[in-house]
């Protein structure tokens, strides 16, 4: 897929990975329009990405609000001209603890932002990708869509879903000009738990292994340029990808017992 002078819609762009994949796009020519909740978040993505000297329109939406998505391909369009890619970062956690343990609003809140609104927004965009001569739609799963993670478990379903249909979209889009391309990431620095409003595990001082928001974008952004099928970052991801394959019991366990031991 052409990057350079092409437009793409980034959402979670206010920080974190989805900033850092607004910033890869722009730095290698694109057009990016930035969508996130937190309006300080893409005031700031918005002034890194003009210092790049590419267009930018910022906008802020929440994508579990139907009416608001389905508004945003025209908004974006007044602005740009076109829609060349969707890229989907946009996700949240729950608290890190038992299925039994979390109630209701809690798993329904992940499964509205990570897969619902990920959804609303592919349908959304999808009838404009579809009249480009080529198109990119990227969507964020994770490596917990590929091995299960206690404590996470409803988190888990909702990228397990959003793998599905996005892998899905990719059968019924192939003979086609859109390119879809489903991201799973291992741990990687944000502030996704700040970001959910859950606290973060303490690891008891233990050195995690974990990968720069940086380095998580360049590496989307690398997959979106040579229409990957998927794009698994970090060496953990590519790790236990590798063990979930070999023994999916056994790399679910050997998961579950690291996270209790900090639960």
């Amino acid at each position: 897929m052409q990057i350079i002078d092409n437009v793409f819609v980034v959402t979670g762009a206010g920080n974190g990975m989805g900033q850092q994949v607004a910033l890869g796009l722009s730095r290698r020519g694109a057009r990016v329009a930035a969508a996130d909740l937190d309006e300080t978040g893409l005031t700031a993505t918005a002034r890194l990405l003009r210092a790049t000297g590419a267009p930018v329109s910022t906008h802020v939406i929440d994508i579990t609000d139907t009416a608001a998505v389905v508004a945003l391909p025209d908004q974006v369009a007044e602005i740009h001209g076109r829609i060349d890619g969707l890229v989907n970062i946009a996700g949240v956690i729950h608290r890190f603890a038992p299925f039994t343990d979390l109630a209701a609003r809690e798993t329904d809140r992940v499964m509205a932002v990570n897969f619902t609104g990920t959804v609303n927004m592919c349908r959304a965009f999808l009838p404009t990708l579809l009249t480009r001569p080529e198109a990119n739609l990227t969507n964020m799963s994770s490596l917990s869509a590929l091995l299960p993670f206690a404590s996470q478990t409803l988190y888990s379903a909702s990228k397990g879903a959003v793998k599905q249909f996005s892998e899905g979209l990719y059968g019924e889009l192939c003979d086609t000009n859109v390119h879809v391309v489903t991201v799973f990431p291992g741990n990687v620095e944000t502030n996704l738990t700040g970001n959910s409003g859950v606290a973060m595990l303490d690891s008891g001082g233990r050195k995690v292994r974990s990968t720069t928001a940086e380095t998580a974008g360049e590496k989307i952004v690398d997959g979106i340029a040579a229409d990957r099928f998927r794009v698994l970052v970090g060496a953990d991801a590519l790790a236990l990808d590798v063990l979930a394959r070999f023994s999916a019991k056994r790399a679910t366990r050997l998961v579950a017992k690291q996270i209790k031991s900090v639960l």
